[in-house]
């Protein structure tokens, strides 16, 4: 069952939304005071050759993330830089899986992945801001670092112990 509810997601999403760069700024220092290492593997992309631009849809995605997590009413650990490796070489190990099979075994292991997925409306959500964000750039090979920053934060997020399951009063 997911943590973050389709409600706390739409919340999330309407709220990001409709704020203004500076609202926005407040909820990045929350973001680096709370998730410091989710903030560091957005930063981290303009050393990987990643322009702005494309930077500030991964933005928007990590801050509808965080405030999602929020929206969640749960007191969500510190996702470690361990556990962001940890998920980040799951993520690969399951797409390099799914590229040596045939396209119906491949369609079969996708759906699989996306039933069984925790935060399946978090996955639902950033699959298809990244699929029509794929559709309205330029493609270039830094693109790949996007996706797999978006798609790590959604599974640091999914996977994450939680040392108790308790709503915050």
């Amino acid at each position: 069952m997911s943590r973050i509810s389709l409600q706390a997601l739409t919340r999330a999403i309407q709220k990001i939304r409709a704020m203004s760069m500076g609202q926005k700024e407040q909820v990045a220092d929350e973001l680096f005071r709370e998730q410091p290492n989710m903030l560091g593997s957005f930063l981290v992309q303009k050393q990987m050759g990643v322009s702005f631009e494309k930077m500030e849809f991964l933005l928007d995605i990590l801050l509808i993330c965080f405030q999602a997590m929020k929206e969640s009413g749960l007191d969500w650990p510190l996702i470690t830089e361990d556990e962001q490796d940890k998920q980040l070489a799951r993520y690969v190990a399951s797409v390099k899986f799914g590229e040596d099979l045939s396209p119906s075994l491949n369609d079969l292991a996708m759906k699989q992945y996306i039933e069984n997925h925790p935060e399946q409306y978090l996955l639902a959500f950033v699959t298809g801001e990244t699929t029509d964000w794929l559709n309205r750039i330029i493609p270039e090979q830094t693109d790949k670092y996007i996706l797999l920053a978006a798609a790590n934060f959604v599974n640091c997020i999914a996977f994450v112990p939680m040392p108790q399951l308790k709503h915050k009063a």
